[in-house]
């Protein structure tokens, strides 16, 4: 997403912060394409005035992540999805994979503090500017880590023990297949047609080439899309703070890849029953389908770090 360009160079520090937080805000709350951003109410949000409001909104403008609206001002040009697929690449082309799982791993087992510094980060990791930059942004976006209102971050919490990460499966159980059989539930065609493509993709060759984090955001987009056709607003949030929750912990438990083929193979089906019209048929597609899952990563996984022995 960020280009370096000879405008961004140029840009301030607090406008390049001030870019980066109104590209969080976007993809956190996952605002859609379209979407009015307003001046004054983003310079209450983030405590700025609107001077650097505007200069960030410009500096996005360039980026591709917001464009004019019709009535004057910015509207929202990228998604979530898409924000998070131009600051997400894969291990081959991006040679901060290995720091950005040294960091989520360090993070799950308590080495690293609820709040940091960039400077501290930078000295722990061997990092210059731009690298910490990119990652910084990257688990911005994925929404592990925010910004603090002037200094530092802090990280957002996440599962920690096994009996919490169960539980999220069985959370998933109860409202994935239901969100398929609420009155609300409208297809939209496009975007499921693009995950299944997306999945069919993982099946024919590419789950033998990614990393765990990428594989994680295209399986956890195919959830979250079926889910965002229910229209159920309480659905959708539910299920995407809990993709936030378990983010950390599913980079270890990724299943084999050749039990992933599986599963993935089960995505395509579940979206072509979809696609057909038998939502009843997908719905217990999708409740099998976490149920197997839920069962083959917790049967033999290892403790966790907040787990308590057993005495």
């Amino acid at each position: 997403m960020r280009k370096d360009t000879a405008a961004d160079q140029a840009a301030t520090p607090l406008t390049r912060q001030t870019a980066d937080r109104i590209a969080e805000h976007i993809s956190s709350n996952a605002l859609t394409k379209g979407t009015r951003l307003v001046e004054r109410s983003l310079a209450e949000l983030l405590k700025v005035s609107r001077s650097p409001i505007r200069q960030a909104l410009r500096l996005l403008e360039r980026e591709g992540v917001v464009e004019p609206a019709e009535r004057g001002g910015y509207a929202v040009a990228l998604t979530r999805a898409e924000i998070t697929k131009s600051v997400t690449r894969s291990p081959a082309q991006d040679p901060l994979e290995d720091t950005y799982l040294r960091i989520a791993a360090d993070r799950l087992d308590g080495h690293l503090p609820d709040r940091v510094t960039e400077n501290a980060l930078a000295r722990r990791y061997e990092l210059q500017a731009g690298q910490l930059t990119h990652l910084l942004r990257r688990m911005a976006v994925e929404g592990w880590i925010e910004r603090l209102p002037g200094y530092g971050w802090e990280f957002q919490p996440m599962l920690t023990t096994t009996t919490a990460y169960e539980d999220s499966y069985r959370f998933r159980l109860t409202i994935e297949p239901a969100a398929i059989l609420e009155p609300s539930f409208v297809l939209d065609r496009a975007a499921l047609e693009n995950v299944r493509a997306q999945q069919q993709r993982l099946v024919d060759k590419d789950i033998w080439t990614i990393g765990n984090a990428q594989l994680y955001d295209l399986n956890s987009r195919f959830h979250e899309t079926v889910m965002a056709c229910s229209r159920n607003s309480t659905f959708i949030d539910a299920l995407h703070r809990v993709d936030r929750l378990r983010r950390l912990i599913e980079y270890r438990r990724t299943l084999q890849r050749d039990r992933a083929i599986v599963r993935c193979t089960e995505h395509v089906q579940i979206a072509d029953l979809l696609l057909a019209g038998h939502r009843a048929e997908a719905a217990e597609a999708l409740r099998k389908h976490l149920a197997t899952v839920s069962e083959e990563k917790t049967s033999h996984a290892v403790a966790l770090p907040g787990d308590v022995p057993v005495q």
